[in-house]
């Protein structure tokens, strides 16, 4: 069977017009007490209802009861036996079978029991013999002519014929034909509006079938709660299921197991589904892993394994896949990936959300019973469609809430929903979030409140700073599917799950917002920093106002909330500054910080990221060296900032980011440890004796690599590598660009570094700064030469200028010539790879000689303008 065909029959709807699977037409005295009742045993065995005239008395003419229940059978067993013909019942029985399939599409199955079919289809030996009988009786030709169309006909069908066969292997064969037509296991409550459904069913029987068909196939169907894993499990199930004698589906494992002595009930419906045997009893979990094995050892079985999770032990109803038969087909559905990888299920098919069209039918199918939605309802549902977004659950459940409801309803329904999820919607989710430890659930809820579409290594520093374990914890969530990481390294949460989370959070403390961990929500923000409602049980705080607003902050507010981990503040104007910082902040991300100093009780001997953007701080002090595990700093537009201190006794620092902050004199970058990124865009480029540099080349591309080649000693510490981005105004948004650096000893190959950058074209040239400390044990005390090429992945890259400025161990070391002494550079050059066109022809009168020496060209208006500045200072 075609898979469509299959999908298509199963995901249509379904009319019961029948009573009974089976009718049994038989010649009483050729087979009643042998074939005929070993047959009606093992069809009820596989509880198969089939119809048998024990009981009805004979006579000449065919009784109405009997008619009814030919009429009332899906399908028509005929053993044709040696006497068949010598019976005007069974052959009226057999007009009427007929007359059904072409009518009723009954389906026959002829069964030849002891006879040939072309005894049968031409009336040969006894058939012949007894329609002559039959003819001399009746003495009415046309009836006998239609008893031989009839016999024709039956033989002419598809049918089993015993051969040499014994008979409990031709019962086997038929019993397993009607298993297969009667579909006695076909799930029938499968999404009653299956929208994407069917392609998505063709993708997992595409990857079942690049499997062989013999080998055992464990398929793990995930994806987060509410994403329709279940039905689309019970759809692949119906389609596979007329391949299998031995079938059985087991729903909501997570949910039963945890039940007293649900694992056992488990056990037993495995058992009994397959074995037909409703009788069959297990006593212990060990007694039902022993039955299993040995009972339904070599079958081939198709089971579905719903809901699982890492509470439900695998063995228990699975035990080893090598127990059963050849061909097996086992689906487990499961929010959880890492459950797949501890049980080695490598086929895997990850649910996604549904497409917008997708998304907009299935809506309307629940809110409209129709598949478009009423004309004057079409920007609501847009919003709908958003604020699901593509998830089947909240699509139907949201729906079905709105059916047959005005649009103001509906328009307070929405905005209700996008503060508060709707509880079936919410409860479904949550069950992922409830089978997280402590670590994992602070995790989730800090990521849904602050850090969505941010990158993961930066996510990663901040919670590793509350001692989270974040590394193995965001893993964790990728697992379960309550986030994803885009091909740019960023978290990304589904909104509802992020509803979800925040809604955990608020239920916390419904009327008092002051007493939950964390806040996001503008106005209960503003509650707390007008009302002075700081408590010891805020620890983060996102401020984002629909539009920049004023807080009238009472100073004292921050007082209170000295367990504050993170606070980041987008685009609220606070009327004054705190006059105390929690020292358990991990981040502080504040734009227009009112003050010009932090206050004096804040040490940061905590803090990891320290962000400050269009403020009034003036400088950093000396207490910046208690800083110890920042990583990221970050000025922008800070017009009062002048100076940076020193950062060099910085550890944990590996990013600097000076933004627009046009007054700064001094910047330090000596004296690092670690791989280490300075930005500087919009500013003052430093003057730092770039002493290897690559001739200026106008609106160039670097697409492939350079290569630097140096004099290597044991004094060099590392090197700062420099690119000078053009600016491009075309381009609209910012780009990630990975940055790889081949390290090279005397031509062989050593390490290779990698930075990520965010490059911002759109504004004025950005300046990347990166340092590196190099591998001491890469490299042999004695001179050699050291390589470096460097290259991009983000294709053609726009640049002014490239250089490099070595780092030596002595620090004392200002000069070219000093630097030049232990590491003089040999060559530089593009690499025999790197291609560098210009976008336009560069002028004829340019100066050839003119070199870009970083620091020297791009800051002489800096220097004129301070040059200027000074002799006005000086004039009498």
């Amino acid at each position: 069977m075609a898979v469509q065909d299959a999908s298509s029959s199963s995901l249509s709807s379904f009319t019961r017009w029948w009573t009974y699977d089976v009718f049994l037409s038989f010649r009483g005295e050729d087979t009643r007490q042998n074939f005929t009742a070993h047959l009606h045993q093992a069809l009820d065995r596989k509880k198969i209802n089939t119809y048998i005239d024990y009981k009805l008395p004979r006579g000449e003419e065919i009784s109405e009861e009997l008619l009814k229940a030919i009429e009332s059978s899906r399908i028509s067993i005929v053993v044709l036996s040696k006497n068949y013909a010598s019976s005007t019942w069974c052959l009226d029985e057999l007009m009427k079978i007929l007359e059904c399939k072409k009518i009723k599409q009954q389906k026959v199955l002829p069964v030849f029991y002891d006879v040939n079919p072309t005894e049968v289809r031409h009336q040969r030996e006894g058939f012949r013999k007894a329609l002559a009988k039959l003819k001399e009786r009746f003495k009415d030709e046309s009836k006998v002519k239609r008893w031989k169309a009839t016999l024709t006909e039956v033989a002419g069908l598809s049918g089993f014929t015993l051969g040499d066969r014994t008979e409990p292997e031709f019962i086997q064969e038929i019993v397993r034909e009607v298993s297969r037509l009667v579909k006695h296991k076909y799930l029938n409550d499968v999404a009653k509006h299956p929208v994407g459904m069917e392609s998505r069913v063709q993708d997992v029987h595409n990857k079942l079938q690049s499997v062989g068909m013999n080998d055992t196939r464990i398929l793990g169907i995930y994806g987060c709660g509410g994403i329709d894993k279940t039905n689309l499990a019970k759809e692949i199930y119906n389609t596979f299921i007329d391949q299998f004698e031995n079938c059985c589906f087991l729903a909501n494992v997570r949910e039963t197991s945890k039940r007293e002595y649900g694992l056992i009930q488990l056990q037993e419906k495995l058992l009994c589904e397959i074995l037909g045997d409703s009788s069959l009893k297990v006593r212990n979990v060990d007694e039902g892993i022993g039955l299993i094995k040995e009972m339904l050892w070599s079958k081939k079985v198709l089971l579905v394994l719903d809901d699982l999770d890492q509470s439900v032990k695998v063995k228990t109803l699975l035990g080893g896949c090598d127990w059963f038969g050849l061909g097996i087909i086992v689906i487990i559905t499961t929010r959880d990936e890492h459950l797949l990888t501890s049980n080695n299920v490598h086929l895997r098919y990850k649910v996604k959300e549904l497409d917008h069209d997708e998304a907009l039918q299935l809506f309307c199918w629940n809110a409209f019973q129709n598949k478009n939605p009423n004309h004057d309802f079409v920007e609501l549902t847009e919003d709908i469609l958003r604020y699901a977004g593509g998830l089947p659950l909240a699509l139907m459940v949201v729906g079905s809430s709105l059916y047959g409801r005005d649009i103001h309803y509906w328009r307070s329904a929405l905005q209700k929903y996008k503060t508060i999820p709707h509880n079936d919607i919410h409860q479904k989710l949550r069950i992922s979030y409830d089978g997280l430890d402590e670590f994992e659930k602070n995790i989730f809820l800090d990521i849904a409140c602050f850090f969505t579409k941010e990158q993961k290594e930066y996510v990663t520093k901040i919670l590793d700073g509350c001692d989270f374990f974040a590394t193995c914890g965001i893993e964790v969530l990728v697992d379960k599917s309550l986030i994803t990481i885009d091909e740019w390294g960023k978290l990304i949460m589904h909104d509802l799950l992020k509803d979800m989370g925040r809604e955990i959070v608020r239920q916390e403390s419904l009327e008092e917002p002051e007493k939950r961990s964390r806040l996001w929500f503008h106005e209960d923000v503003r509650h707390v920093f007008e009302e002075t409602k700081g408590t010891n049980k805020i620890q983060g705080i996102l401020i984002e106002f629909p539009k920049q607003e004023l807080i009238d902050l009472k100073p004292e507010t921050f007082s209170a909330m000295r367990r504050l981990r993170i606070f980041i503040n987008r685009n609220a104007r606070f009327s004054k500054g705190p006059n105390y910082l929690s020292n358990e902040l991990r981040v502080l991300d504040w734009h227009s910080y009112p003050s010009h100093s932090f206050p004096q009780n804040f040490h940061g001997k905590k803090l990891v990221v320290l962000k400050m953007d269009d403020c009034f701080i003036k400088g950093l002090g000396e207490g910046l060296k208690n800083f110890q595990k920042l990583t990221t700093i970050k000025f922008s537009k800070c017009k009062f900032l002048t100076k940076i201190p020193d950062v060099s006794g910085l550890q944990s620092l590996n990013r600097l980011d000076i933004e627009y902050c046009n007054n700064l004199v001094e910047e330090y970058v000596e004296d690092l440890d670690e791989d280490f990124e300075l930005i500087f865009a919009g500013n003052k480029i430093p003057d730092l004796d770039y002493h290897c540099k690559l001739k200026k080349t106008r609106n160039s591309y670097l697409c492939d690599g350079i290569n630097v080649d140096l004099v290597y000693s044991n004094e060099i510490k590392g090197f700062i590598a420099c690119v000078v981005v053009l600016s491009d105004p075309s381009q609209r948004y910012s780009f990630l660009s990975n940055m790889h650096i081949d390290i090279y000893y005397n031509g062989v190959y050593q390490y290779t570094s990698t930075h990520i950058r965010y490059i911002n074209p759109s504004s004025s040239d950005n300046v990347w700064l990166y340092y590196h400390e190099l591998k001491g044990e890469h490299f042999k005390s004695v001179e050699g030469i050291l390589q470096l090429k460097f290259d991009g992945d983000q294709g053609r890259i726009p640049i002014r200028s490239f250089g490099i400025r070595v780092v030596c161990k002595q620090k004392e070391i200002n000069t070219l010539q000093d630097v030049a002494r232990w590491s003089p550079c040999v060559n530089v050059q593009p690499s025999s790879k790197l291609i560098i066109s210009g976008l336009e022809n560069e002028s004829e009168d340019e100066n050839p000689n003119e070199d870009l020496e970083l620091g020297v060209h791009l800051v002489e208006k800096d220097e004129e303008k301070a040059r200027d500045h000074d002799t006005a200072r000086c004039a009498p």
